[in-house]
């Protein structure tokens, strides 16, 4: 077969792929002390799985968990799969300081949930974390960012750290994260993104 013939007959598969949607996060120079506190917040290895001190919250977990696992269903229909992607996405965001809510539409709209999604640019997986940063502020191995709770761990850092430069605006700090700072499409995509990912109490 001609190379031409299976381009031709590979195209429309190619098309039927949904693209990554972010990823070009900038590399710029970070202070020394930046540079640590990044580093020390993606390599710190505490445990996943969430400890509540008052039923109620313990509860409300579980609600959240339920309503996030039956809207994820359709993208991942594996149930372990599903519920172990949501229990680190709610130990990360929470542990950067996000909204659960807003990782969730980040990651909808960065990679479509797609674990091992590449963008055009080269960033990775769920939340499309650009591979300069393991160098920066990690080991150097891009491979890492195929893992889940690794990819997750930095893209949050990340984000935060981006909102944090930016003073808590969102808008500019969600511009950033995707190369498009000041340009409103990406920001607007997350928010409504993030709708559907707000449960009521």
């Amino acid at each position: 077969m001609t190379l031409a013939r299976r381009a031709l007959l590979t195209a429309p598969l190619a098309l039927c792929l949904p693209r990554a949607q972010a990823g070009a996060q900038v590399e710029e120079p970070l202070v020394d002390s930046v540079r640590t506190a990044l580093a020390a917040a993606v390599a710190d290895a505490a445990p996943p799985k969430p400890r509540f001190d008052r039923l109620e919250d313990r509860l409300a977990y579980l609600k959240w968990l339920g309503a996030a696992s039956d809207r994820l269903k359709r993208r991942k229909a594996d149930h372990h799969t599903r519920v172990e992607f949501l229990e680190a996405v709610w130990y990360e965001s929470r542990r950067a300081g996000l909204e659960t809510s807003l990782v969730l539409g980040l990651i909808q709209v960065e990679s479509g949930f797609r674990k091992y999604a590449i963008s055009s640019a080269g960033a990775r997986g769920y939340m499309q974390v650009m591979p300069f940063w393991t160098r920066v502020i990690a080991d150097g191995d891009a491979r890492r960012l195929f893992h889940l709770q690794t990819n997750l761990r930095f893209g949050c850092v990340i984000l935060r750290h981006y909102l944090d430069r930016e003073r808590g605006d969102l808008f500019m700090g969600l511009g950033r994260y995707n190369g498009s700072r000041g340009r409103a499409e990406y920001p607007n995509l997350v928010f409504g993104a993030r709708k559907s990912w707000t449960f009521p109490a």
